[in-house]
């Protein structure tokens, strides 16, 4: 999923004159793909089980990601919208089923198991973006070459693995996601889930493309301060597991919204490789802790969420990641790349008022 924004600058995509558009279909499509295999991994999941559907997910990313490096530039960009759809549906079904595989673990320790999911997530995604750093001036196809050797690998792993049978897919019911809208707690927090999933893909998707144009970063550098947001991530997830016995929750989630805010104000305004990598860590370590942090809030108010499934109203929250990055390629075509900052300070501003409105409706209902 991170080598969606890191391979636009091999892709060219950093040089003027720049294709947003293009950059904003790539995007959308995989949104596209991602959810529609949500749709689909219910049903294939109870039908043919948990091994099956495993390997059916790193065969079509194998099969996606070796598309994609024979449809390169200077092909037309629309060869590349449907590796990407293709690209998204797999990581769909992929996140669904690992979800249902680690969930005995979630059940035990839901906490624990988002903090650690989260930091091989983030070593993933650093892995990504420093693998398209280090081989910039290799052909591209190369990289996706390699890069779809990984679920080719996982795929043949998982056929030599068993899981015990599916209790039930922990998906809320019809009745029960409906009776939510009628729940201003759960819409305050789909809300923030909202914005803030939009905020960090957001800035995923789009930070190289961003320094090398606003900042004048080269495309390695650039890619670099990629790799930095990811560690920053999966170092700030690492701190908060510390911090949390001994700092009240509420404190440390508004510290960390305050952090990113500051971060987007310096990447905004920023004209230097340094002020960039400032602003670089400040928004990785505010981004952090606040999912980690929601997500409990939210267990223990909504027994049904489950963090790696569309579940109720929560199914709208994703959505903001998976658009998110796609509307910013439509606003960056009209309204130039500063937007790529700007909106995402704008979320973030948002996310600080909705975390004021959960405290005042708690406040008021005693939940």
């Amino acid at each position: 999923m991170a080598l969606v924004g890191a391979i636009l600058p091999a892709w060219g995509y950093h040089r003027d004159p720049p294709d947003f558009v293009a950059v904003g279909n790539y995007f959308l499509s995989f949104a596209v793909g991602l959810v529609g295999a949500t749709l689909f991994a219910r049903d294939n999941l109870a039908r043919r089980g948990l091994r099956f559907h495993l390997v059916l997910a790193c065969a079509l990313a194998a099969v996606a990601l070796s598309y994609l490096a024979l449809v390169g530039p200077p092909r037309a960009s629309w060869w590349r919208v449907g590796g990407m759809l293709m690209l998204g549906f797999s990581a769909g079904l992929l996140n669904a089923g690992l979800f249902h595989a680690l969930d005995p673990a979630y059940t035990a320790d839901s906490a624990g198991t988002v903090n650690r999911g989260g930091i091989w997530y983030g070593m993933g995604c650093v892995a990504a973006a420093m693998l398209v750093e280090g081989a910039f001036y290799a052909p591209n196809g190369m990289i996706l070459a390699l890069m779809a050797a990984v679920p080719a690998v996982f795929g043949i792993i998982y056929t030599r693995h068993t899981w015990e049978a599916l209790a039930g897919a922990p998906f809320a019911p019809v009745r029960e996601a409906l009776r939510d809208f009628r729940s201003l707690g759960a819409i305050l927090f789909a809300l923030l889930l909202f914005f803030q999933f939009g905020n960090e893909w957001s800035i995923a998707g789009w930070l190289p493309l961003y320094l090398c144009h606003r900042v004048s970063m080269s495309p390695q550098g650039a890619l670099f301060a990629l790799a930095l947001y990811w560690l920053f991530l999966m170092t700030g997830r690492l701190g908060v597991v510390a911090l949390l016995p001994s700092v009240r929750h509420a404190r440390l989630l508004g510290g960390s919204v305050l952090a990113a805010f500051f971060g987007l104000l310096v990447l905004n305004y920023t004209d230097n490789r340094f002020g960039a990598l400032t602003g670089v860590f400040f928004v990785g370590v505010g981004y952090a802790s606040i999912y980690p942090l929601v997500a409990e809030a939210i267990g223990r108010r909504f027994s049904y969420y489950h963090p790696g499934f569309f579940n109720g109203i929560f199914s709208l929250a994703l959505l903001g990641g998976l658009l998110a990055p796609a509307t910013l390629g439509y606003a960056a075509s009209r309204w130039g790349v500063g937007v790529v900052i700007g909106i995402p300070l704008v979320g973030t501003f948002i996310v600080i008022a909705l975390l004021l409105l959960i405290w005042l409706e708690s406040k008021v209902t005693g939940r």
